[in-house]
């Protein structure tokens, strides 16, 4: 039945794709964050579903005439002189055949990335991919939040396996950069009980990625919740609320918690933290040495004895600076951290440019959850393997159109009239045109 399921809703949105590409834009980002058919147990687990997606979308891409070049600020090129850089550090590197498959894989995050900023131009386009993005990570976390609090923490929690998140300590980055955007969404309804659902939401995708037990999750949450508390109306108000709400997730998580996060203070006897070391000093010594970088994989015994104090332990970077640090070299490393700081800074223009503008304040609640968005991946991140996860480029995908919408005042020619569902959604049903 789940796979019946599955298959009819990407047969259908692909159909819909072909008319509306929009919509298949939607329906990859549902498959590429979530992998629905990875909890399926018959024909939808291996089934080609996100390729039929992409070709749906693609066709539909070709014969629109609602498109518009995806070259729209700043972020955007950065990305682009990323995917070229990575090109030629895959084709430049020390085993392109052996690479390929993982260059294919990132291209394809990076290329619909590129499709999407394309088709994409509206509020509602924007609205509609905060609610899939989040919501495809937010449905998981809700099940890990009650499954956390079920079991008093005693178990990690994993996301959708043979994906980019399906380690739990990527799941937990996943799910902290999922919930302030949720709490974007949350301020556009003017519903009650949708923001007591979205409350309710956040509070178990905090508690799923605590019960994760992964020591990033914690930093990075704590440096969102930092920054939430900072920009916050009333700072002893929103701190007593965090102080209370972060003292109930700790309490229901077991000793053995405690004992994992305290092994942050000794990291020396901790083999997975040293590791993580090695493979730092490793990615500094392949980047001094191949201007190109290696290509996508570090793993390998010889570079590890040539460049490590530690060259017993040979693992991945684990870290979304020295990974393309150690793929790429400094060129890939700046162009990511490019990126990142052009899309940071972005969203803070834009935060101020909308404050004084009714019709733009979805803009800049938008803009400043994006930032505590991106504050989470870049602390919770620095740890893990998630420099090409779909996550970080999607919320520059937002904050890139967003900023679009903005400076060409969009509101006073975009179509005034949405239906019920888009209300419930966080677009108002009916708004108020401007001459």
């Amino acid at each position: 039945m789940r796979d019946l399921l599955i298959a009819f809703i990407v047969f259908a949105g692909a159909i819909s794709a072909l008319r509306r590409p929009w919509v298949g834009v939607m329906l990859w980002t549902w498959l590429s964050l979530m992998s629905p058919h990875r909890y399926a147990y018959g024909f939808a687990y291996s089934a080609p579903l996100a390729a039929i997606a992409a070709a749906a979308l693609l066709i539909g891409l070709l014969s629109t005439k609602d498109r518009r070049s995806p070259l729209k600020g700043t972020p955007v090129s950065f990305l682009v002189a990323f995917m070229v850089w990575m090109t030629l550090s895959w084709g430049f590197g020390l085993s392109p055949g052996d690479d390929y498959e993982q260059w294919k894989k990132v291209m394809k995050v990076f290329g619909m990335t590129l499709v999407a900023l394309a088709l994409l131009h509206s509020k509602r386009h924007v609205i509609a991919l905060a609610w899939v993005s989040a919501g495809s990570i937010a449905i998981l976390g809700v099940k890990g939040g009650i499954f956390t609090i079920l079991t008093g923490g005693s178990y990690r929690v994993w996301g959708p396996p043979d994906t980019f998140i399906g380690d739990n300590n990527e799941f937990a980055v996943a799910l902290i950069m999922t919930i302030p955007m949720l709490r974007f969404l949350q301020m556009q309804l003017t519903s009650v009980k949708g923001r007591s659902l979205l409350t309710a939401a956040m509070f178990l995708c905090a508690a799923s990625a605590l019960g994760s037990q992964s020591r990033g999750a914690l930093l990075g949450i704590s440096a969102m919740g930092f920054l939430l508390w900072w920009r916050g109306r009333s700072r002893v108000i929103g701190g007593l609320t965090m102080l209370l709400v972060a003292v109930a997730l700790v309490a229901l998580l077991p000793e053995e918690w405690g004992a994992r996060m305290d092994t942050m203070n000794t990291y020396q006897d901790d083999r997975s933290a040293m590791g993580r070391i090695s493979a730092w000093w490793t990615a500094w010594g392949i980047a001094t040495h191949y201007p190109f970088g290696i290509g996508f994989n570090m793993v390998r015994p010889e570079l590890f004895e040539n460049f490590s104090p530690y060259p017993g332990l040979i693992q991945g970077a684990h870290s979304i600076y020295f990974l393309p640090l150690a793929n790429h070299g400094f060129v890939g490393l700046g162009l990511f951290l490019g990126i990142l700081i052009s899309t940071w800074v972005l969203a803070g223009r834009i935060r101020k440019q909308a404050a004084n503008c009714p019709e733009a304040k979805w803009v800049a609640d938008l803009a400043s959850m994006s930032q505590v968005s991106l504050l989470g991946f870049a602390v919770g991140g620095a740890f893990l393997n998630l420099t090409y996860y779909d996550g970080p480029y999607i919320i520059m995908m937002l904050v890139t159109i967003a900023s679009q919408w903005l400076r060409t005042k969009a509101w006073l020619h975009e179509s005034a009239q949405y239906g019920r569902w888009w209300g419930y959604l966080g677009l108002s049903t009916v708004q108020t045109r401007q001459n």
